[in-house]
C-alpha cells in the first residue's frame, strides 16, 4: 500500500501538489418541500475558565497524508497534544470534551470558502471560531465546510481563525485532522430525483438531486474531524460506499403509483445507490493510553422529497447503519476497503454529528433518532442550554407544540407554520458508548439574550454564525 505525503506551510498554503480524492455533503438551504425554511443560528453554553485560560501556538505547518482509504490526515507541525493530567486529578483517569457543529461554513460556489478564509475579517467564520474556542473541544466534528482535496480551507480557517483570538477568547488549535472523501456533489450517472433529466455538469440547475448527495458541486457541505490527540490513521474506517440495498431489510423507497414494492430507484441507480449521503467514519484516537472510536456522521435531511419520502427514508437507514455498527446488531457491514464487521466487542467509542432527526418532532420517520437513543450500547445524555429554551419562547409559532424539551434544541430554523416552519430542534447529537466512560457534563452552546456571548447567535435570523449550535459533552474514562 502506498501513502502519499504533502506538506503544507500554513501561513501561505499549499508548496506542493497532491492527490486529487474527492470529498462532499448534502444539505438543501432554505426551502422545505417548496415552502420556505428559515435559516437560522444560535449557540450557548458556561465554559470552565480553567479550559478557556489554556493557550495555543499558532501553527506553523501541515503535513497530509494520503492513503488508498481516499481520506485526508492532517498533522500540526508545532502543536501538540494536551496532558489528559492537566484536567483530570492526580487521582483520577483521563478527561475528554467531545463536541459536534454544523458550522454552516458552506458556500454555493467551489472555491468560494478558500476565498472568504483566505483573510482573518469574515464575520462568519470568526463567529464560528469564537464558538469554538469558548467551547475548547479536545476532539471536534464540524460539518458543512466545504472540502478541497488540499485541505486549503480547513488550514485556513486554523490559521487565520481558530489560532487567533476572538475577542480575547484562548486560541484552539488541533494538532490532528482527518479529512475523508463524501458523498455530496459526486455525480451518479443517474437521474435519482426523477426529474427526466441526468443533469452531469456541476453548478447546473438540477446537479445536486443527481448526485450521490445533494451538493452543487464535489465537495460541498463536507466535513472534518479535529482532534488534539493523535489519530491511528491504519486503524481508520469509512463507509462512503456501503450501498442502501445490502443493509438486510433497507427502508428503500416506493413508487407510489406502481404495485411494486421498494421501486422508486429504477434498477441500474439502485444497483450502485449509496446509503450515506455523506459518509459514515469510524476514526481511532489515542488518548494516552486509552484509545476512542469517533463514529461521524451526518445523515440527509428528511425532507426536500414527496410522498415516497425518499430522503427520511435514507435519513432513518442512515442513523440505523451507525446504531448497528456501534451495537454489533448484524455482519452485513464492509468499509471502503472490503474489510467487513462492526466495531470491535468492548470498545469505547462516541458517535456525533448532526443527524437531522428530532427524537419527537420535524418530518423525521417516527423512531429515526430513537434507533441511536433506545440503543443499550450508547449511554443516555441529553445536553441542555438557557438560550433553547428561550429562544422556543421568544419565537412562538411550531415551537408552542413541539414535544421535546426546548431546552434541549440545537438548531434554530424558521418558526412559522404556514410557510412550512418546523420550529427550533434536536438534531445534533453527541452520544458516548455505555462503557468505558463516565460523564462529567454536557451541554448545548446557546446562550439566552441577557447572556454572555449571545452576539455569537443572535435571535436566529439573520444568520450570525450557523444554525445549528455546538453541543459537547466531557467524558472520563473508566475501566
Amino acid at each position: 500500500m502506498i501513502a502519499f505525503s504533502l506538506f503544507v506551510n500554513v501561513s501561505r498554503l499549499i508548496r506542493t501538489a497532491g492527490v486529487s480524492i474527492p470529498a462532499n455533503r448534502a444539505k438543501a438551504g432554505a426551502e422545505r418541500r417548496g415552502l420556505w425554511r428559515r435559516r437560522c443560528f444560535a449557540a450557548a453554553l458556561s465554559r470552565d475558565p480553567s479550559r478557556m485560560a489554556r493557550s495555543g501556538a499558532a501553527t506553523s505547518g501541515l503535513r497530509l497524508c494520503f492513503v488508498p482509504l481516499l481520506a485526508v490526515f492532517l498533522a500540526v507541525g508545532c502543536g501538540r497534544a494536551p496532558d489528559p493530567a492537566a484536567k483530570a486529578a492526580p487521582d483520577e483517569s483521563p478527561a475528554i470534551r467531545v463536541a459536534t457543529f454544523n458550522a454552516y461554513l458552506n458556500r454555493p460556489a467551489e472555491g468560494r470558502l478558500i476565498e472568504d478564509l483566505s483573510t482573518p475579517d469574515n464575520p462568519q467564520a470568526r463567529a464560528v471560531a469564537e464558538i469554538i474556542q469558548r467551547a475548547a473541544p479536545d476532539i471536534l466534528l464540524l460539518q458543512e465546510v466545504d472540502y478541497d482535496v488540499e485541505g486549503r480551507a480547513v488550514a485556513l480557517f486554523q490559521e487565520n481563525y481558530l489560532s487567533v483570538s476572538q475577542n480575547g477568547a484562548a486560541p484552539a488549535d488541533y494538532p490532528y485532522v482527518f479529512l475523508g472523501a463524501t458523498n455530496t456533489g459526486v455525480h451518479s450517472g443517474h437521474d435519482l430525483d426523477r426529474n427526466g433529466a441526468v443533469v452531469a455538469t456541476p453548478g447546473a440547475e438540477g446537479y445536486g438531486g443527481d448526485a450521490f448527495g445533494f451538493g452543487a458541486f464535489p465537495g460541498q457541505y463536507g466535513m472534518v474531524l479535529l482532534s488534539k490527540y493523535p489519530i491511528d490513521e491504519a486503524g481508520v474506517r469509512t463507509f462512503q460506499k456501503f450501498l442502501w440495498k445490502d443493509m438486510p431489510g433497507a427502508m428503500l423507497p416506493d413508487d407510489p403509483e406502481t404495485p411494486a414494492q421498494a421501486d422508486w430507484y429504477e434498477p441500474g441507480a439502485l444497483a450502485e445507490f449509496r446509503l450515506s449521503s455523506k459518509s459514515h467514519w469510524d476514526v481511532p484516537i489515542l488518548v494516552g493510553d486509552a484509545r476512542v472510536h469517533i463514529v461521524a456522521l451526518h445523515p440527509t435531511p428528511p425532507v426536500f422529497d414527496g410522498e415516497e419520502d425518499r430522503n427520511g427514508r435514507r435519513n432513518h437507514d442512515e442513523i440505523r447503519l451507525a446504531s448497528d455498527y456501534v451495537s454489533g446488531a448484524g455482519d452485513y457491514f464492509y468499509d471502503d476497503k472490503g474489510e467487513r464487521g462492526g466495531i470491535e466487542a468492548g470498545a469505547r467509542f462516541v458517535v456525533l454529528g448532526d443527524m437531522n432527526a428530532d427524537p419527537l418532532d420535524g418530518d423525521g420517520v417516527p423512531g429515526a433518532a430513537d434507533q441511536f437513543l433506545s440503543n443499550p450500547a450508547i449511554a443516555s445524555v441529553a445536553p441542555e442550554s438557557v438560550g433553547g429554551a428561550a429562544q422556543a419562547a421568544l419565537q412562538g409559532g411550531a415551537n408552542l407544540s413541539h414535544r421535546t424539551p426546548a431546552e434541549t434544541d440545537t438548531a434554530d430554523f424558521g418558526d412559522d407554520i404556514e410557510r412550512g416552519g418546523a420550529g427550533n430542534l434536536r438534531l445534533d447529537y453527541v452520544l458516548p458508548s455505555a462503557h468505558g466512560f463516565a460523564i462529567k457534563g454536557a451541554g448545548v452552546f446557546w446562550p439566552a439574550p441577557d447572556e454572555d456571548g449571545y452576539d455569537l447567535v443572535g435571535p436566529g435570523f439573520p444568520v450570525v454564525s450557523s444554525d445549528h449550535r455546538l453541543v459537547w459533552v466531557d467524558m472520563q474514562f473508566t475501566d
